[in-house]
């Protein structure tokens, strides 16, 4: 089938089968989840895809767009979109990771402290 031929809008608004897994506490913060990162992709194509325009006015003045299509980074270019990605997703997903760290080093609750005591 021809890229013509597909409906892509159609395509992506189908649903999945089964159910939703949750992973916070309500349905609207796992939706507003789901939402931020789809934007956060969609944002990181984009940075990609800069990049990629940026490349080609190093070498060209003028380009045509199946330009930008075929382009294919070269090793270090690719090194480099690669270091730049990690950077944004960690800076993005920092406020989870700092939620991760502090969970791992803070105090044991009281219960589980009294019960240790008593096992002794």
């Amino acid at each position: 089938m021809a890229d013509e031929e597909i409906d892509w809008i159609g395509l992506s608004g189908r649903k999945a089968k089964g159910k939703r897994p949750q992973y916070l506490e309500t349905p609207e913060a796992d939706r507003l989840l789901s939402m931020l990162m789809a934007v956060i992709g969609e944002l990181s194509v984009t940075r990609e895809r800069l990049d990629t325009v940026e490349r080609l006015l190093e070498h060209h003045t003028s380009f045509k767009r199946d330009e930008i299509e075929d382009y294919t980074p070269d090793r270090d270019a690719g090194f480099e979109r690669g270091l730049k990605t990690r950077e944004y997703i960690a800076r993005v997903m920092r406020p989870v990771q700092q939620d991760l760290e502090s969970m791992q080093s803070a105090e044991p609750p009281v219960e589980e402290v009294s019960k240790e005591l008593r096992d002794l």
